[in-house]
């Protein structure tokens, strides 16, 4: 029956083929149009999971703490201090250049010269707190004293290490950005990058002073702009794959048809895209490419079955029906495969991905009619001379007699042989890939080079100031306790003492936890101020006992932001962190968690967390949920269509098993290049399932053909080998060398995932030359057929 239709789904195609040609061409040119419209879109929340924990912690308290999206900037003398008058007259002129930005948050900037950074100060008449510059001083008219003064306050109030560096030759300006502003406009990273660039950096940057710039918004701005060498990389993976054709096939028709159609593919999935009303994430800008490769893969197996029908004497219109009908059941098959493994990606709960995850399965779907039909009925408009099918022939019988060599692995005791070293690789690979790390293994932007501008800029600010660039806040929720009265109007929570000391007990315990760098916390807030009103008394440092004395410094403490609500209903500790790896993050966030189990306190709740460390915990959290879940429905899916299509658990075992093996291995590389499973990362694991399959499905395709031909195992197997092996081998190979290239590129993400996939083809390729038949020469002898194979919609040459 499936026989019939694809009869009629070829005659139907090849009958109408100017008709099909011109509504995809159209649709091309329709596609193109839109598609250009696309631009690069980048979102901070778009990265936080929805519905976490952590995130709706974040969301509750964004205006009572420090956002999680700020902008730090330092302006470093780059001889002597900071403390002359050009000195403080940059930074002033930074700090006004940077209150005045799009998108920041007035109130949030905070440098030496604005209002909201005080000294505090212990008199006779108690505690005082003084702008650390006083209004009356103006930039232009600093003289020694005016500095020295202003010097003295840093120093006293305590700023060294925040907004002034341990050396003092350094200042920093800080803002926090809204990604939405008032009339509902989203704030574009991409372009906010040169904003950035234009009227800081090089307004302010010169030969005496140099502009250091990190935050989210610089580091997306940073990759987009460096996204610009992904077309460079790509264009020359293109020129090497077209000359790997050429070399295969010896047909420049031959070696542009495959391209053409994965670019036609490209152009409908951007089209789509912007029709859907998405835009490209800079941290997704390699999945179109990525998808790219899985259209040439396939179309390098349609060149290798044309050729090798017009080899055998066919002419060129019925080598491509015969390519149609006998590719269409596999080629989909394999497609479909990744079509399900990229829709997997929908069940991780972060916009980012899910968006992906959208952007990827359009392309792959589109591949089911430009790579599987398409390229067929185009190639079928041109003719092959007896010369070319000739040569063709000579080539096919050269490249049989090493594959023949390969095939032997088809007889048993080979196979045996082969299934005990893939065993122990197996072994070898889930003990290795044991401590892969989730999230970020480096610090820095992990998609940038070390020496890219921004990571120069992250290190330098992180070895010379005390706050750290990575922090997360601890929020202490204050709730009446079981059978307690309601908080007094007025002053809500503030009488509660317990607060502070609970609070003070946390600092105490997480302050000698590798990986914290300092703690600012409404407790340490508490026993600074309670000194100050004590006339500086050592041992009034502490936390007052006295729940109007509480209340009352609480009172005070509130008028700064960041660490309380007015009504103590939220108190807030602060983490600054040595860097935001997944490891360090993780380290930290267990010493809380294992505090609160521990350390309970009648009213009050810890809740986990804010900062972009806290955002960074609960993607990481997130992805290491959705990991282990995804593959499942992956494999699921891969079973169920393999079911479905050979209606034989042989089938199953046959291609998922070197799957599995693949990616334990790609895991375990992944470990050694200290690559971690990120939102960027997570893509090319799913395509490397998705491109290792389409080797498996047309070798297992090809096998079924010749068992229902009457062949034995080993036999078919060999055939199947000498027929598709080459377009296998040679398509991995091609690929891999391709995207190898890709290493080379300034975005670090790129060039890891370059060795990745280049890794992951090879590894792919290898698994299902070699594993997938050793697997199933054996489990034909331990599960012999009773009835002989039928293979539905193969076409039988």
């Amino acid at each position: 029956m499936t026989h019939r239709y694809l009869d009629r789904f070829e005659a139907l195609c090849f009958g109408r083929r100017k008709l099909l040609m011109g509504l995809l061409l159209a649709l091309t040119v329709a596609m193109g149009f839109f598609g250009k419209q696309l631009r690069m879109e980048a979102g901070f929340e778009k990265q936080m999971p929805t519905h976490h924990p952590y995130v709706d912690t974040f969301h509750a308290y964004r205006d009572d703490v420090m956002g999680a999206n700020r902008l730090n900037i330092v302006v470093r003398a780059k001889k002597g201090q900071i403390w002359t008058a050009a000195g403080l007259n940059r930074l002033y002129q930074v700090s006004q250049a940077v209150t005045f930005l799009p998108n920041v948050e007035r109130l949030g900037v905070q440098s030496l010269w604005t209002p909201n950074s005080f000294v505090n100060e212990i008199t006779e008449e108690g505690f005082r707190a003084d702008p650390l510059i006083d209004g009356s001083v103006t930039p232009d008219a600093l003289d020694e004293a005016a500095i020295l003064k202003i010097k003295a306050a840093a120093i006293q109030g305590g700023f060294i290490g925040t907004l002034v560096s341990r050396g003092q030759d350094s200042a920093m300006v800080t803002a926090e950005l809204i990604e939405t502003d008032k009339d509902g406009h989203k704030l574009d990273y991409v372009d906010y990058n040169r904003i950035l660039e234009e009227q800081i950096r090089k307004r302010f940057e010169d030969a005496d002073f140099s502009i250091e710039i990190i935050g989210f918004a610089k580091q997306i701005g940073e990759i987009a702009d460096a996204a610009s060498s992904v077309l460079v990389y790509f264009a020359l993976a293109i020129f090497l794959t077209a000359v790997a054709v050429y070399w295969y096939c010896r047909s420049l028709l031959f070696t542009l048809l495959p391209i053409l159609c994965s670019f036609t593919s490209l152009i409908w999935q951007f089209g789509a895209l912007h029709l859907l009303g998405f835009g490209l994430d800079p941290l997704a800008v390699l999945v179109p490419f990525l998808v790219f490769a899985i259209g040439v893969s396939h179309g390098v197996q349609q060149i290798n079955f044309i050729v090798r029908e017009v080899s055998l004497g066919r002419s060129c219109e019925q080598a491509c029906r015969a390519s149609l009908s006998g590719l269409l059941i596999p080629g989909t098959l394999a497609l479909a495969t990744a079509f399900v493994s990229f829709i997997t990606l929908l069940l991780i709960p972060i916009p980012m991905v899910r968006e992906l995850a959208i952007a990827a399965s359009l392309g792959v779907g589109f591949k089911i009619v430009t790579n599987l039909v398409m390229l067929p009925v185009l190639a079928s408009f041109f003719r092959m001379s007896p010369d070319y099918a000739n040569s063709a022939m000579n080539l096919r019988e050269a490249r049989a007699v090493w594959l023949r060599k390969l095939a032997r692995i088809a007889q048993p005791r080979n196979a045996a042989i082969c299934l005990t070293v893939v065993g122990a690789v197996l072994g070898l690979a889930v003990w290795q890939s044991q401590g892969r790390v989730v999230g970020t293994v480096l610090p820095g932007a992990p998609e940038l080079r070390p020496d890219a501008r921004f990571n120069l800029d992250a290190v330098s600010i992180a070895s010379n100031y005390d706050t750290g660039l990575d922090w997360l806040t601890i929020i202490f929720e204050a709730k009446p306790a079981a059978g307690a009265a309601a908080p007094e109007p007025g002053i809500g929570f503030c009488g509660q003492v317990n607060i502070g000391l609970y609070q003070d007990s946390f600092v105490w315990a997480l302050q000698p936890v590798e990986g914290v760098l300092s703690i600012a916390a409404f407790s340490e807030q508490m026993k600074q101020y309670n000194l100050g009103y004590n006339e500086g008394n050592p041992k009034m440092e502490s936390v007052p006992l006295d729940a109007a004395n509480f209340a009352a410094l609480a009172t005070e403490i509130s008028r700064g932001r960041g660490t309380m609500r007015k009504d103590c209903s939220m108190t807030a500790v602060h983490l600054y962190l040595t860097d935001h790896k997944a490891v360090t993050i993780h380290r930290v966030i267990d010493a809380v968690k294992a505090f609160a189990a521990s350390n309970t306190e009648p009213g009050v709740q810890i809740r986990l967390a804010s900062g972009n460390a806290g955002v960074l915990a609960a993607v990481n959290e997130t992805l290491e949920q959705s990991e282990l879940p995804m593959l499942l429905y992956v494999y699921a899916a891969i079973v169920a269509l393999v079911l479905l299509t050979y209606r034989d658990f042989r089938a199953v075992l046959a291609c998922c098993l070197p799957l599995t093996i693949g990616t334990f291995i790609g895991y375990w590389f992944m470990k050694e290049l200290q690559i971690g499973l990120t939102v960027a990362t997570l893509p090319v694991m799913v395509l490397a399932v998705g491109i290792g399959v389409d080797y498996a499905f047309y070798i297992y395709n090809r096998l079924q053909l010749h068992l229902s031909r009457g062949l034995e195992i080993s036999a078919a197997l060999e055939q199947a080998i000498l027929e598709v092996g080459t377009a296998t081998i040679f398509t991995a190979v091609t690929l891999a060398v391709g995207v190898a290239t890709w290493s080379f590129s300034e975005l670090k993400f790129q060039a890891d995932m370059g060795k990745l996939l280049a890794f992951m083809f090879i590894v792919n390729m290898v698994m299902a030359m070699t594993a997938l038949p050793a697997f199933a020469v054996w489990l034909e002898r331990l599960f012999p057929r009773t009835q002989a194979v039928c293979v539905p919609g193969l076409m039988q040459h």
